[in-house]
């Protein structure tokens, strides 16, 4: 049990650092390309922030472990709407903008509407899994088209945002060193997958718990660690100007994309029926906690300090069902 457990912090060790080793060599690559920090947050950073989510549940998908694949991304959606937007807006209240409500959460309430429906008969198929794929390249160039068409000054407040943020990303000048960042990025993260499945099969085996249970808890909160460590330092600092839209984004994308990617690789089965596991329940609950946000922000568009504890209480709340359900 100790050895999974230890296995288990390093996979999610190597995913974190990996995952930054794979934004830093391809963002710097993407600079000596000539692309706008614009493109490259909305496009690299994006994907390679959300690759722990991703590479695990793919690795999930092909070693036949389907339950730790969907549970991952709804419990990762869970997490970070309840889990992450709530601990930050206890430690500081967190305005958000108009465009959030009016398109980034119905966007999100969509798309996870969608992935419902296609789960009802209790496979992710292929076909599936392109509509998915497709859904986020066309929401990617969605989201690029729609900053291209704000007025001058949002499209300059826009790029000067993502021109911190990748300034923030160390820049390697040398083409081989960034080549070398990409590849140990890209084979760190797989192997930390790997490592991290393992470990929770391990630890799942031990407990005598089912795929799901580990799925939607301790696989879904360490890849989510990340942005909770990030958003909830950048609240206590008062840098929340875009964490909403970056939480709200990461679940579209943790849906279309990694769910896409993992059913295009391998066929997603739902052991047991989509209703009869209980899965439906999981993702009525993701359902309610995404549209939590929109009625709390609906008016004066901020999630106050209470809204936050009562999305940390769902989150709670959440996990003592699942628990009692074991």
């Amino acid at each position: 049990m100790v050895l999974n457990l230890a296995f288990f912090v390093i996979g999610l060790l190597m995913l974190y650092y990996c995952a930054g080793w794979l934004v830093k060599g391809s963002s710097s690559l993407a600079r000596n390309l000539g692309l706008t920090p614009l493109v490259i947050g909305l496009t690299i950073v994006a994907f390679g922030t959300s690759a722990p989510e991703l590479v695990v549940s793919v690795v999930s998908s092909i070693k036949d472990k389907s339950m730790i694949a969907v549970g991952n991304v709804v419990g990762s959606n869970i997490c970070n709407i309840a889990l992450v937007l709530g601990l930050s807006a206890i430690a500081n209240p967190i305005k958000g903008s108009r465009s959030v409500i009016q398109r980034d959460i119905p966007i999100m309430l969509g798309v996870s509407l969608y992935l419902l429906v296609i789960s009802l008969n209790s496979k992710i198929g292929r076909l599936e899994g392109a509509s998915l794929f497709g859904g986020i390249i066309v929401y990617t160039c969605f989201n690029y088209y729609i900053a291209l068409k704000e007025s001058r000054q949002k499209i300059h407040h826009e790029s000067v945002a993502f021109a911190h943020a990748v300034e923030d990303i160390e820049y390697i000048t040398s083409r081989s060193r960034q080549i070398v960042w990409i590849t140990a990025g890209i084979i760190g993260v797989i192997a930390g997958a790997e490592i991290l499945i393992d470990a929770a099969v391990g630890i799942m085996k031990v407990f005598g718990v089912s795929e799901k249970f580990i799925g939607l808890t301790i696989v879904a909160l360490g890849t989510s660690l990340p942005e909770l460590a990030t958003s909830v330092v950048a609240a206590l600092r008062k840098e929340m100007d875009i964490s909403i839209g970056n939480l709200v984004g990461s679940n579209v994308f943790n849906i279309l994309s990694v769910l896409g990617a993992a059913s295009l690789v391998k066929p997603i089965p739902i052991p047991g029926g989509f209703v009869q596991s209980g899965l439906l329940i999981d993702y009525l609950f993701m359902m309610f906690v995404s549209f939590l946000p929109w009625l709390m922000m609906r008016k004066t568009c901020i999630v106050t300090r209470r809204h936050g504890m009562i999305l940390l209480s769902c989150y709670v709340g959440y996990i003592l069902y699942l628990t009692v359900k074991i």
